[in-house]
């Protein structure tokens, strides 16, 4: 549920309602599978969980959208995760369970805009993109991506075609290697925005 904050206005002739919407976002991390065991609840950022709990079997978020990652300090293989209950690590296409870092993705209402290249330091061939591609190889015709610029919005990479497999999360900015979102592997084989955020 979002947090209500009300103010009144009220000018000479007329009263007016002004309504804004403030949405705390919530994750909760479980030890075990179906919601079981330890737990820590999270609404902000954390680069380091391990003191928290000793491995994560289930996820619950309550609200928002984030990015939990295998390994401290945001790194390892990345998980997206909406709104939703994931009552066992196979549920977020996890490859094991392991949780160590997770992000929040901010509420974002815009366009969306990225261009990917294929070279590091955005050279080759380049392509512009401002929909979801379900197939890199048949728009880009490569699968190399070594390189990307994230004008507007939030993106996910995958490794497979369809948005399947390995998933790296680019927020707004220039990424000059592939290592710089976290990957060791310069092919990839769809790419979406992050549009469901609360």
């Amino acid at each position: 549920m979002p947090n209500l904050l009300v103010f009144y206005e009220q000018p000479e002739r007329a009263q007016r309602t002004v309504v804004i919407l403030f949405f705390r976002m919530q994750i909760i991390f479980y030890e075990d599978r179906n919601f079981q065991g330890r737990n820590y609840e999270c609404s902000s950022d954390c680069p380091e969980m391990q003191s928290f709990f000793s491995r994560c079997n289930s996820i619950k978020v309550d609200s928002g959208c984030w990015v939990a990652y295998e390994k401290p300090n945001y790194s390892g293989y990345q998980y997206m995760l909406h709104k939703g209950e994931y009552p066992d690590y196979q549920r977020w296409a996890g490859f094991n369970d392991c949780i160590r870092s997770c992000r929040m993705v901010p509420p974002y209402k815009g366009n969306y805009r990225m261009k990917i290249f294929e070279r590091s330091d955005f050279a080759g061939q380049n392509l512009e993109l401002v929909e979801d591609c379900p197939d890199l190889h048949e728009r880009f015709h490569t699968r190399d991506i070594s390189s990307a610029n994230v004008m507007e919005g939030y993106w996910m990479l995958h490794e497979h075609t369809n948005y399947r497999g390995r998933q790296y999360f680019l927020r707004p900015g220039e990424y000059r290697r592939h290592s710089e979102w976290g990957s060791t592997s310069a092919t990839f084989g769809s790419l979406r925005r992050v549009t469901e955020i609360n």
